[in-house]
């Protein structure tokens, strides 16, 4: 866990990108320390791809001022690339090379003699075993660790990730995961992730920061937010509609979530679960889950963005909050 003392290894200051007259990031203001992992939060279109896009220097910025490193990135120049790593987007290899093959060819562009890096990188992310096996045959998951171990070739001391579990199975998103942690628990290094899987994120960052309509609305560490998180009532029962309208007419409910899955989250009235299962069998319904527990990310993420989610979020951002009338 990070301190308030520790380094901050980037920092964006009131930093903004217009298209013509329109603003998609707006003083956007944001801190990364050195060795945590630091997940940028945001819908599809919320301007969270445009604003990696400016740290690596593909996009100009607007407004504001980039700070890596402790100093201002026009001080540094290309210098300063050569102390971050990326993969932004989907990860591209050429398919009949080996692993080994891609990464000797990363290596040699960037100016590295040392051939035992490539060795270093694939044993760090887990893929020593498949080093001499054609990248074609790879899962999406290996590719996605290939293209982590490609970032790390010049061992960088900020790590940026968009979406690097995006379309992967549960055994890729747990094998990324994992090498996340420790990428900066036992390598210090800083990872700044971007991803709008927030049952994952929630397992692996530190801190986040969640980024709506282009302005960052919230920054707040993990810690903090299980501090300082709701209890909410979760119900699962045979007919989710029903039970909705049972509680709203008979508890007089207003404020709630609905999983995609059906399952209820309730923010109030929280000390009376019998009343809630009394309300609900007693009108017909079997109870299939009844349980009081912590609010979740998100949760909190989609009260702090406002609630209602557009047809691309619904999958990935979990429940929608809803304040009937």
């Amino acid at each position: 866990m990070q301190t308030a003392e520790a380094e901050t290894i980037l920092e964006l200051r009131g930093v903004g990108k217009r298209y013509g007259a329109r603003w998609v990031v707006r003083d956007l203001h944001m801190r990364v320390r050195q060795g945590e992992v630091y997940a940028f939060l945001g819908r599809n279109g919320a301007g969270k791809t445009t604003t990696l896009r400016m740290i690596l220097g593909l996009a100009r910025r607007s407004a504001g001022e980039i700070r890596l490193f402790g100093r201002r990135m026009e001080e540094w120049g290309a210098e300063a690339f050569r102390r971050i790593g990326s993969t932004v987007e989907t990860p591209g290899f050429y398919g009949n090379l080996t692993a080994r093959e891609n990464l000797l060819y990363n290596l040699l562009m960037i100016g590295i003699a040392d051939r035992r890096r490539i060795d270093e990188v694939l044993e760090l992310t887990g893929l020593r075993h498949a080093a001499d096996r054609p990248v074609r045959e790879f899962s999406l998951g290996m590719r996605q660790r290939l293209g982590i171990a490609r970032a790390l070739l010049h061992e960088p001391q900020l790590l940026i990730l968009d979406e690097p579990t995006n379309g992967l199975d549960p055994t890729g998103i747990r094998e990324v995961r994992e090498l996340i942690r420790d990428l900066a628990a036992f390598r210090r290094i800083s990872v700044l992730l971007s991803s709008h899987i927030l049952a994952e994120v929630e397992q692996v960052a530190d801190r986040v920061g969640i980024i709506h309509e282009g302005r960052l609305v919230e920054e707040v560490s993990m810690r903090e937010l299980r501090d300082r998180g709701r209890s909410c009532v979760v119900i699962a029962t045979s007919d989710p509609q029903a039970a909705v309208r049972l509680l709203e007419e008979r508890m007089g409910i207003r404020r709630y979530t609905v999983l995609p899955n059906g399952t209820l989250h309730v923010f109030e009235q929280v000390d009376r679960p019998d009343e809630f299962a009394r309300v609900l069998v007693g009108n017909g319904l079997a109870l299939l889950h009844l349980s009081v527990q912590r609010e979740s990310l998100e949760d909190h993420f989609l009260r702090a963005t406002g609630g209602a989610a557009g047809p691309d979020d619904a999958a990935a951002a979990g429940p929608q909050e809803r304040r009937s009338a």
